[in-house]
């Protein structure tokens, strides 16, 4: 007995299937798509055409990347580490092959809340004013970058916890109208946080509810310290980057390559403001001392972990879904696919990585995608070449940036958003299309502008479900058409005085919990109205238009009428094809239609039934007959009715 129970215990290991090599090259080429497309890269067409878009690209990120560090409230030069590790990483792992992932407009916000929160500009005077032994930086800033790190890694452990759970398939809820107004009132928010700078006054941090409106009642309170220098400074600058940008839109086919009016303004500005010295003459606000070199790795502190959670939620689901956007947009343009399960762990890891480097929470941004179609990038080998202009900056070119002033970098970002501030004129298009669709973006902007995106998007996933579960017990479940329409499938010659005697609802749609009492009462309803439009004046057919009212409903019927005719017999047919998923109550639904059929002597067949709907029927009812129940086909069902000669000729053909 022993060895016999020894034995039955080690069968089931003795069927476990053994990796082979080929299923570990499959998955490693699944999980790291690098080693996809780099065996198949081909220098002679893409090497020329990457390496332009890679310098290209390489502007954007060294420009936003210090203004969104600005905007994360860390030092700049943390922008730039931004800039490399997590572009590198996703190109390992990222399927988007016109998506770099750096510093982004809306994680830099969120996680600004984080930082200020748990390190205010006021603790600054109480810590030591000695330069610490990374970078020559102060034990402040290096606070503030520990806290924005924090955010980094816990956020991509919530996108590698939903890798694991496999919630990438959970992202139809993020509707585009939900994404739209979500972007478009973050941008929003970014624009407003970029107010001060803009001007070039001196504002306390404002956040939380409503503190989009608390800041512009702040500026209007002191309109008067308005830095008149910043404001014409940051005017000439919007309007010299817009008038450009549009120009290298509209000749983009004529030149080959565009001109990188970022990297020309900031070299313009900061020559500008060193010959002038507006820094000390004008009191303008200036990035200051950027650091050279990259600093050895040092793991985010642990401790500050359940003091960020909210942000780091908001960091995991608002960039993901930013960057997920992009990664299909580019892959429906250029024709490939992307895993939306494996961009998380792209996601992820290009959070959680770069976390021990110093980084700021990174996501793909609309412009560098944007940058990357206009300058004809092939494949990620681009972003890999931005990278090694990135490092060349944080080496060699750094420190020159001292004298950029803090107005220029705001304008840059507020041009930069111009794509997610023109969302707004979505708005028209939903309106011509579904009002509903209109109603939700207009609510989803208006949460964002008044909480934040993280709350704006929730709550437009909230709205999309709840319109959801509304409309759909309300959606029509049956609808009639016409015997012609089966004519060229059934051909058959029968006696035309039981044209009445067959009944065919065609089920179109999901049959659940929410419109099961809904196909029961429209399949009443259809029943009625057609029996009474084609009421006959004869007895015999007067007691099969009674039978067929009383074979679905649930009221008591009298003997008179609940009696089966004597000489004729009625079957109810339901096609199944359009039966896309049920569940336990539309099941039941459908067994307890059979069983009152069948109570009334009333033949049911079902058509185009999947296995799992066979099974779940026979699971939950009393399903025997002498009589075939389910059918490959309506005609298949029809040509056993009428080989069994239980009914006279087809008569109408219905959809539910």
């Amino acid at each position: 007995m022993t060895g016999a129970k020894r034995k039955k215990k080690s069968l089931p290991w003795s069927k476990m299937r053994v990796p082979h090599c080929e299923d570990i090259t499959r998955w490693c080429r699944r999980r790291l798509p690098v080693l996809e497309w780099a065996p198949q890269y081909n220098l002679k067409e893409n090497l020329l055409p990457d390496t332009v878009s890679g310098l290209m690209l390489a502007v954007q990120q060294v420009t936003q990347g210090l203004a969104f560090a600005v905007l994360s409230s860390v030092h700049p030069v943390f922008g730039l580490y931004g800039s490399l590790f997590p572009a590198v990483i996703y190109a390992i792992f990222g399927m988007g092959r016109h998506v770099c992932t750096g510093t982004f407009a809306l994680t830099s916000l969120i996680s600004a809340n984080a930082v200020e929160r748990l390190v205010p500009q006021s603790s600054q005077n109480l810590t030591t004013q000695s330069n610490t032994s990374v970078l020559g930086l102060s034990e402040f800033e290096m606070r503030r970058i520990g806290v924005a790190a924090a955010v980094s890694f816990l956020g991509g452990v919530i996108q590698l916890a939903m890798f694991v759970l496999q919630l990438g398939s959970a992202t139809f809820l993020l509707t585009e109208p939900v994404i739209s107004a979500m972007t478009t009132g973050a941008a929003t928010h970014v624009v407003t946080s970029q107010v001060k700078y803009l001007l070039g006054m001196k504002m306390p941090y404002i956040s939380g509810p409503l503190g989009f409106f608390y800041i512009y009642a702040y500026v209007f309170e002191n309109i008067k310290s308005v830095q008149l220098e910043a404001l014409l400074l940051s005017l000439v600058s919007i309007v010299v980057l817009v008038l450009v940008k549009e120009l290298n839109e509209q000749f983009k086919r004529k030149i080959k390559v565009v001109l990188p009016v970022d990297l020309v303004l900031i070299v313009a500005a900061s020559f500008a403001c060193y010959c002038t010295n507006m820094e000390h003459a004008y009191g303008l606000a200036v990035v200051g001392h950027i650091p050279k070199g990259i600093p050895p790795p040092r793991a985010p502190p642990m401790n500050i972990l359940s003091a960020v959670i909210t942000e780091a939620f908001g960091v995991a689901l608002v960039g993901y879904v930013a960057s997920l956007t992009l990664a299909q947009g580019s892959a429906k343009k250029f024709k490939y696919s992307v895993d939306d399960n494996q961009e998380f762990l792209a996601h992820g890891l290009s959070n959680v990585i770069p976390s021990f480097f110093f980084c700021i929470p990174s996501a793909a941004a609309m412009g560098r995608t944007a940058g990357l179609y206009s300058t004809g990038a092939k494949t990620q080998v681009a972003c890999l070449i931005s990278c090694v202009f990135i490092l060349i900056v944080i080496y060699a070119i750094g420190p020159l940036l001292y004298w950029l002033p803090m107005c220029v970098l705001a304008s840059i970002i507020v041009v930069g958003l111009k794509g997610m501030l023109m969302q707004v004129r979505d708005l028209k298009k939903y309106w011509k299309v579904d009002k509903i669709d209109w109603g939700i973006w207009v609510s989803t902007y208006i949460f964002t502008i008044c909480f934040a995106a993280n709350v704006g998007l929730l709550s437009g996933v909230v709205c999309t479900i709840a319109i959801v579960i509304g409309r759909f017990p309300r959606a029509k479940t049956v609808s009639m058409k016409n015997m012609k329409e089966m004519e060229f499938k059934v051909k058959t010659e029968m006696d035309g005085d039981t044209l009445q005697q067959v009944k065919i609802f065609s089920i179109n749609n999901p049959l659940v919990f929410l419109n099961a009492k809904k196909f029961h009462t429209d399949l009443m309803n259809l029943l009625q109205k057609e029996n009474a439009s084609n009421q006959p004046l004869d007895d015999i057919s007067k007691c099969e238009q009674n039978m067929l009212l009383n074979s679905l409903s649930n009221g008591n019927c009298n003997d008179e009428v609940s009696q089966p005719c004597p000489n004729e017999k009625c079957c109810l047919i339901l096609d199944c094809c359009g039966l896309t998923f049920f569940d336990y109550t539309g099941v039941s639904m459908l067994v307890e239609v059979y069983m009152e059929c069948k109570n009334r002597n009333m033949d049911i067949a079902l058509a185009h039934c999947t296995d799992s709907l066979i099974k779940a029927m026979q699971y939950c009812g009393n399903l025997d007959s002498e009589k075939p129940i389910f059918f490959e086909s309506v005609s298949a069902a029809i040509s056993t009715i009428h080989s069994n000669k239980n009914v006279g000729k087809l008569g109408d053909h219905s959809e539910v």
